[in-house]
């Protein structure tokens, strides 16, 4: 049985889904898998579900609920949840699960990378990435520590992004790497890292007034929005790109980036 939660909730047993009922059922088992092979308190499933007004009867509508995705699980010829005194516990095979999977291969290739090992690192990469196939439990809204948890795996596709777009620089393919960059600049304009890697990667493309145009473009947004003046690392960035420092142009060129901050 695989357990996905990098997109929308899915269950599938020999390549069909499995249903999984209603809202609610499936709210609890996505705080069950954040916390999957953990103890869940059913203090903390009810928090997950009503934040700060849960209703009289929340205890008895979680025990309810856990209730029904044993049966639904079962009918697909498992039973993973276990109670435990006050909670719950999902046992999963971690290699079942796609999160758990996509940080092995992310702590994999980061370890290729500060082993020199930039192809290896960056086909680890797109493993990881290619799990990926929405934000994180998408159409399930959790509250209190549900919500951040969710917003923190979202928060490791974007530096695995991040790392697997220095690679690609790294290995001289700035042009793949644009098509995803400016995507991801739209996405979030804020990010430093990822306008330092725009403009290098439109430097190495021989696309130079592009390069300023894009500084140009990261200074106002943050002048605007944030008002605040680029870091000095994007702003020796810009420096280089008019001087034509020849050390744009090489690996450490790339490692420059990873200084900014995410």
């Amino acid at each position: 049985m695989e357990f996905r939660i990098l997109g929308p909730l899915e269950v599938v047993e020999d390549g069909e889904p499995v249903a999984l009922g209603t809202l609610k059922e499936r709210l609890v088992l996505g705080v069950m898998l954040l916390h999957a092979n953990e103890f869940v308190s059913r203090e903390r499933l009810i928090d997950d579900l009503w934040g700060e007004a849960p209703p009289p009867t929340a205890r008895q509508a979680v025990n309810v609920y856990l209730s029904k995705l044993r049966k639904a699980l079962g009918r697909a010829g498992a039973d993973p949840i276990a109670t435990a005194s006050g909670g719950y516990r999902l046992h999963v095979d971690p290699e079942r699960l796609d999160a758990s999977r996509m940080q092995v291969l992310v702590v994999s290739a980061r370890e290729s990378v500060s082993k020199g090992e930039l192809e290896h690192a960056a086909e680890r990469f797109r493993e990881a990435l290619a799990l990926w196939r929405a934000p994180a439990l998408a159409g399930l809204q959790l509250e209190s520590r549900g919500r951040d948890e969710v917003a923190q795996l979202d928060e490791l596709r974007l530096a695995a992004l991040m790392d697997w777009i220095d690679c690609e620089l790294a290995l001289g393919r700035h042009e793949q790497a644009l098509g995803e960059l400016n995507l991801l600049v739209r996405e979030h304009p804020l990010r430093e890292r990822l306008r330092a890697q725009q403009m290098l990667a439109l430097y190495r493309a021989d696309r130079q007034a592009e390069a300023l145009e894009a500084y140009a473009e990261a200074r106002q947004t943050l002048v605007n929005d944030l008002g605040i003046e680029p870091s000095e690392a994007l702003q020796r960035l810009q420096q280089a790109i008019l001087l034509h420092d020849p050390s744009l142009e090489t690996p450490e060129g790339t490692a420059a980036v990873n200084g900014l901050a995410p």
